[in-house]
Formats: C-alpha cells, sequence, structure tokens
C-alpha cells in the first residue's frame, strides 16, 4: 500500500511540475496611454522619469494632449532642497541622486512644468544623462560648507550649488515657447490641467498607524514625505481600481530581489526560491504573500526602495494568473528587456516587493477613500 501511495505521490508531483513549467504566454487586459519609453541613462533618477511618465498619462487622461515632459527640470529644481537638507542636518543625512514620487509632484506645485524640448538637462554634445560626477562635486562642496574651515560660515552656498547645477544641466527657463504660445512653468502647468494636489501616496506596513499618514522611514524620503497607511489588500485593491477605471499608478518597489528579470521582462516569487532562475520564463507556483511576510522583509531589508516605476495595466498568462504591466526607464535595447522596455509583475510580487504606490485620489475605492477621508 505505501509503495503504491508513494507512486501516487510521484505521479502527482510529475504532472504539477510539467503544468507549472509552462513557458509564458501573456493576454492583455488592460493597456492605458502612456508615453513611449526612454532611459533614465546612468542616473539614480528613476524617481522623476516614473513620476513624470505617470503625470504625462495623466495629461493624456485629462486633456488628450500627448506632451513629453523634461524629467530633468523636477531634478533640477529638487537638487537644492536635497541640498538644504544635507547642509541643515549638517551631513547627518543622505545626499544622493535618489528622491521619491512627491518629489516630483513638490517641484510641480513649487515651480511648474516644462517640456522636454525646452529643457533636456544634457550638457552639450551629450546623448544619455550620467550625474555622478555632478553630485560627487556638489556633495564635496557642501562638506567643505560643513567644515566651515574659513570659521565663517558663507552665507554664498545655495548660489554655488545652484551654479553647478547649472553648468551641468543647464539654467532654468523662465519663458519659452511650446507650439508657437509663450509659457512660464506655472503658465504651462496650468496648460496641462493637472492639479499636483489631487495625488495621493498610499503605503502598507503594520509598524504605521492604520488609515492616517505618517512619514515612510526609507533612505530616500529626505523631504519627510506622508503617505497614507491601508492594508495590504486595500493597496492592492486601489491599484486595481484605479486601473480598471482609467488611471495609470506611480510605483516605488524593490527591484533587487533575483525574481525581477528586466531582460526577460518578469518579476516573480516562486515559492521554491531555487527555481527562479526558471521562473523568468516559465509558470512557477509563487509564495503566497500576507501582511506579516511583507512587513518582516521589509524590518530585515530583504525589501528595499530602490525603483521606482509607472504601472499601466494589466496582462494575464493562459493559466489565468494576472500580472501588472509596468513601464521601466532602462530604455528599449533587446538584450534589456522582453516588452519592449516594460515588466510584468506577478501578484505575489507587487504584493510583497511594492513599497509605496500614488495615485490620484478619485482612482482610490470609496470605502478605503473614506477610511482616509479624502
Amino acid at each position: 500500500m505505501r509503495r503504491i501511495v508513494t507512486t501516487l505521490t510521484l505521479l502527482f508531483s510529475f504532472v504539477f511540475t510539467n503544468q507549472a513549467q509552462e513557458p509564458y504566454q501573456f493576454t492583455t487586459l488592460i493597456d492605458l496611454e502612456a508615453t513611449p519609453v526612454i532611459s533614465q541613462g546612468v542616473t539614480g533618477t528613476c524617481w522623476s522619469f516614473s513620476t513624470s511618465s505617470f503625470l504625462e498619462s495623466e495629461i493624456m487622461r485629462i486633456s488628450g494632449q500627448q506632451i513629453d515632459l523634461s524629467e530633468m527640470y523636477n531634478v533640477r529644481m529638487t537638487y537644492p532642497k536635497k541640498a538644504w537638507n544635507y547642509m541643515m542636518r549638517q551631513g547627518k543625512a543622505q545626499f544622493s541622486e535618489g528622491g521619491l514620487a512627491h518629489d516630483v509632484i513638490n517641484s510641480v506645485r513649487d515651480y511648474g512644468l516644462v517640456p522636454n524640448s525646452v529643457y533636456t538637462g544634457l550638457e552639450a554634445g551629450a546623448d544619455r544623462h550620467n550625474h555622478a560626477e555632478m553630485v560627487a562635486v556638489i556633495k564635496s562642496m557642501l562638506n567643505t560648507y560643513i567644515e566651515n574651515p574659513g570659521r565663517n560660515l558663507s552665507a554664498n552656498w545655495q548660489m554655488a550649488v545652484a551654479g553647478v547645477l547649472d553648468v551641468y544641466l543647464g539654467s532654468i527657463p523662465e519663458q519659452f515657447k511650446y507650439e508657437g504660445k509663450s509659457y512660464t512653468p506655472q503658465s504651462f502647468l496650468k496648460m496641462t490641467g493637472l492639479d499636483p494636489d489631487a495625488y495621493v501616496s498610499i503605503t502598507s506596513f503594520s509598524h504605521m498607524p492604520m488609515y492616517a499618514q505618517s512619514i515612510l522611514d526609507i533612505p530616500d524620503n529626505f523631504s519627510n514625505g506622508s503617505f497614507y497607511n491601508v492594508s495590504l489588500d486595500e493597496l492592492m485593491q486601489t491599484i486595481d481600481n484605479a486601473l480598471e477605471n482609467g488611471y495609470t499608478v506611480e510605483l516605488d518597489c524593490d527591484v533587487s530581489e533575483r525574481g525581477f528579470s528586466s531582460k526577460n521582462g518578469v518579476a516573480v516569487v516562486p515559492e521554491d526560491a531555487s527555481l527562479t532562475p526558471k521562473a523568468w520564463t516559465a509558470i512557477y507556483p509563487e509564495l503566497t504573500v500576507d501582511q506579516d511576510l511583507r512587513q518582516e522583509r521589509f524590518e530585515s531589508f530583504s525589501t528595499t526602495d530602490d525603483h521606482l516605476m509607472h504601472i499601466t495595466g494589466i496582462v494575464k498568462d493562459q493559466q489565468g494568473n494576472r500580472y501588472y504591466k509596468v513601464k521601466n526607464s532602462w530604455g528599449t535595447a533587446e538584450d534589456r528587456t522582453a516588452f519592449g522596455g516594460y515588466v510584468y509583475f506577478s501578484e505575489a510580487y507587487m504584493r510583497l516587493k511594492s513599497i509605496s504606490i500614488m495615485v490620484h485620489k478619485d482612482a482610490v475605492p470609496k470605502n478605503t477613500a473614506k477610511k482616509l477621508n479624502l
């Protein structure tokens, strides 16, 4: 009898394994409008590229206009704020290329928007972004001011930072023409129809008060932005509700997980971690992710805040499993991506490895919005 049971177990295991090894065949369920995939170059400015893409989709949703926004204008207007934070904390803070979606929204609210045709942020002759030298120079300057070798701190440090930014990224446009009309950054923002105050950041962690706004303690949150905290199921429901009603979603996530493969265009978390490389190209059972597992991975630094992307749709595989269509900013080279610069996130990956989202407040499900007093 034992031999028969063992044989049946092996047989079922063989059948299940074979079934689980089907190569992916994706079918589109939702595909919302987005501008073409571009590259952030050799920079850590995914926060501006992804959020600018998100706002470009919002402009298309609101007015039907397709506008290529300047990612580097947002970056240029945000660096002085990073420098201020670093200086006032006397170097006891992070000064890096990183940032979050709300940094772009803050920049838009304070300084407006400009099109990419007006402000590319590229040095003369350059064809891709690289901020390594610029950041090193600014940080070195700030450290010198903090050390205060002259024992009389100069009040000109902000002008010095602005000067370096102008050298590397270009001077700030005060007036410009776009499609034959004259604008300032603020009047251009008004023309787009965007309302910076219409967007909310949402996360899901058990160490934060539920249904309240709290500062999310992650390294790139230099500006101390607040996030609404909801349950994991409500976070996922908000993403789904947004996409189902024509709203795209800004995403902060972890892409250091082995299951994330830009080259293969998928992000998955196999139940058996040893099968991860195979799961880049074929269907395997995935982890069941609940609030506790999500929290444990966050607190152990297994889940980290290291990349921002833009969710524009939903696809499904031949077994009916759903995946989120996520726009990346690493270009479209065929040796780096399987789906033209997009990565398909499984539901398990999204539940485990998302840090936060940003959506238009009207995209939040009514029952969740009521709890958040939106």
